[in-house]
């Protein structure tokens, strides 16, 4: 996380000082991008260590949740300023767009395009072992400036190459419409973290993909155990899967360490998908009516079940 940090904040002196020297708006796209991604970094630095806590009676769920919250900003952050952007761009392409030095934007994003992919295979190298959503975030935005940045220079250098009479009207609005173009490619990224980030939130469980992958490793284990039917309750937190089965027995009895036998298995299954994740095999019971009435009956003195 500190190479990022340190990146980006990098990035963000250079672009800044291009986007003056130069005026250019996809320029400025980037360093906009980068400043976002450097003052929602900072601070998650330096609470990483709760992520680390274990879980107490005041937070069941540990300290994942904050992860949670910061992806949640970061993502309506960028939103709302790639849709500023879009709207800035659009009005000066409005207003007869402007020249931009090409040459100098597109040596300069050829440049940010090594940078950030030497970045993005070191943060993928060193999250293989973490699987952290906070670092995979961070993978992903180097990842998207990266094929930003390539496109960019490859969009600036079309001036030097292509001469023809017709594709000269359109030099003055390149930088804009390049603007417009990339803010709505990146647009459904930061859209799409903030709705997965606010279902953790509310504790909704994940996508259908998610559960039927954790049926898929689960119910193999639970082949020799004779049952009727298995309820799934999923809940994602930060990096981490909360995961409970709730199964119904087709008889009465139950050996506990039979139990704990099927435990395992499905924990050791479940291991070898997932890295952090809690797992609990639930026995369900259920009463009819009349069981309920004579259970109550007999454990408090016959006086039967009150409404």
């Amino acid at each position: 996380m500190s190479v990022s940090l340190y990146g980006n904040l990098f990035f963000v002196i250079l672009e800044l000082v291009m986007a003056i020297y130069t005026s250019s708006q996809a320029v400025l796209l980037d360093a906009v991008y980068d400043g976002i991604e450097f003052f929602m970094l900072l601070p998650s630095v330096f609470l990483i260590p709760l992520l680390y806590k274990p879980s107490n009676e005041k937070h069941p769920f540990g300290y994942m949740q904050i992860e949670t919250v910061f992806i949640v900003i970061k993502g309506i952050t960028m939103s709302a300023v790639t849709i500023g952007l879009i709207a800035n761009s659009m009005n000066i392409v409005l207003h007869g767009g402007h020249i931009v030095s090409f040459d100098m934007v597109a040596g300069f994003e050829l440049a940010a395009c090594l940078i950030g992919v030497a970045v993005t295979l070191y943060l993928k190298h060193r999250n293989s072992t973490m699987n952290s959503p906070l670092i995979q975030a961070e993978m992903q935005g180097w990842k998207i400036d990266s094929i930003i940045s390539i496109g960019m220079a490859a969009a600036f250098f079309m001036p030097k190459f292509i001469t023809f009479t017709w594709f000269e009207p359109w030099i003055p609005y390149l930088d804009s419409i390049l603007t417009i173009i990339l803010s709505m490619i990146m647009l459904p990224t930061p859209i799409k973290t903030v709705i997965s980030g606010i279902r953790d939130l509310l504790l909704i469980s994940p996508g259908e993909e998610t559960i039927q992958e954790i049926r898929e490793l689960i119910e193999p284990q639970l082949r020799e155990c004779r049952y009727s039917d298995l309820y799934y309750e999923v809940v994602k937190t930060g990096r981490k899967l909360w995961i409970s089965v709730y199964i119904t027995l087709e008889r009465d009895e139950l050996s506990v360490r039979r139990f704990q036998i099927f435990q395992a298995r499905c924990i050791s299954a479940l291991a070898e998908k997932y890295t952090d994740f809690y797992f609990e095999l639930l026995p369900e019971i259920e009463f009819e009516p009349e069981e309920m009435e004579e259970i109550a009956k007999e454990t408090v003195g016959g006086e039967g079940i009150r409404d």
